[in-house]
């Protein structure tokens, strides 16, 4: 990436905090990946010192490796809500585990320049964490997901990021993944049921964001 725009996108990332700071969350910036972690371990989980861990899905969380040192840090309780060996009822009884976690880690769908939260889940555990449970919640948000306001989240989510995340698992059925756009469906593996709005992080602080400078996620 050119330096001029590294700065572009440093300046417009910075505008984001400020206003998601006046919302009441904690920001960080990253100019990678690789940074997002070291940041989140050095601010966050040092400072937190979780006892136990959760974690929603999230293709940015992906690429930080962060799930990957913590699964194998025997000091904490990963809990892992997405562990292959388990069927669907224990899966599911691993993510409502991780609502009573010191720290869910997760992604988000869309953040406003107003610094708003704009998140849409299939199961709806990713957001019941992001408002509620976790003592503390940490997103790590690429910037090819600021919109300048509700309606383009929205907009992006449904005719972007829902089909693109249908379109990555081989077994999900669903009209978007023939359209690539949103056909509001009836779908028995619909992925669009439950929307979140989040306008501020109650209480101040509990939500800690990383904006990192990478496209990251969908």
């Amino acid at each position: 990436m050119e330096e001029y725009e590294i700065t572009f996108w440093r300046n417009k990332l910075e505008k984001v905090k400020k206003q998601l700071e006046i919302n009441n969350f904690e920001v960080y910036i990253a100019d990678n990946a690789e940074e997002a972690k070291s940041i989140f371990f050095e601010k966050i989980f040092a400072v937190e010192k979780p006892l136990s861990v959760g974690w929603g899905d999230s293709m940015t969380l992906h690429k930080t490796l962060i799930l990957e040192e913590l699964r194998n840090n025997k000091e904490i309780n990963f809990i892992d809500t997405f562990d292959k060996s388990l069927d669907w009822k224990d899966q599911i009884k691993k993510r409502k585990e991780a609502l009573t976690s010191d720290l869910f880690l997760t992604g988000s769908n869309a953040v406003t320049e107003k610094g708003q939260l704009v998140n849409l889940d299939m199961v709806g555990n990713r957001v019941a964490a992001i408002t509620f449970g976790p003592r503390k919640v940490a997103l790590f948000i690429g910037r090819n997901k600021i919109v300048p306001n509700l309606d383009e989240a929205v907009s992006r989510i449904k005719n972007l990021a829902a089909p693109l995340n249908a379109a990555r698992h081989p077994n999900m059925v669903t009209p978007c993944k023939k359209t690539s756009a949103c056909m509001d469906c009836t779908s028995p593996q619909r992925l669009c049921n439950t929307w979140v709005i989040t306008e501020k992080s109650f209480p101040k602080g509990r939500i800690k964001i990383i904006l990192i400078n990478e496209d990251l996620g969908l």
